[in-house]
C-alpha cells in the first residue's frame, strides 16, 4: 500500500484526527525553512532502493535522501572537529 501525504489544510479532513492549531504550525515553520532545489544523477536501480526503503520507512523517497545527506554531513562534521 502506497502511503498518501496531505498537501492542504482540508486534506487532513479525510485522515486521522490531528490538532489544526499544530497542523498549521508546523506549515509556518516549513514556510521560513524553504528549502533550496538541487539535482543529482543517480542511477535507476539507486533510485529502486531509495523508493523502497523510503516506503518502508513511511517517507517520501526525496526525504529519505534529505535525511541521509543530513546525516553524513552532520558525521563528517563531527570527525572534523575532533
Amino acid at each position: 500500500m502506497k502511503p498518501t501525504y496531505a498537501k492542504s489544510e482540508t486534506a487532513y479532513a479525510s485522515t486521522s484526527v490531528f490538532e489544526r492549531k499544530k497542523i498549521l504550525a508546523s506549515a509556518k515553520r516549513l514556510k521560513k525553512s524553504r528549502k533550496l532545489p538541487t539535482s543529482i544523477a543517480l542511477e535507476e536501480s539507486t533510485i529502486n532502493e531509495l523508493k523502497a526503503l523510503a516506503a518502508w520507512r513511511g517517507v517520501p523517497y526525496q526525504v529519505l535522501m534529505r535525511m541521509f545527506i543530513l546525516d553524513g554531513l552532520h558525521k563528517s562534521q563531527a570527525a572534523v572537529a575532533r
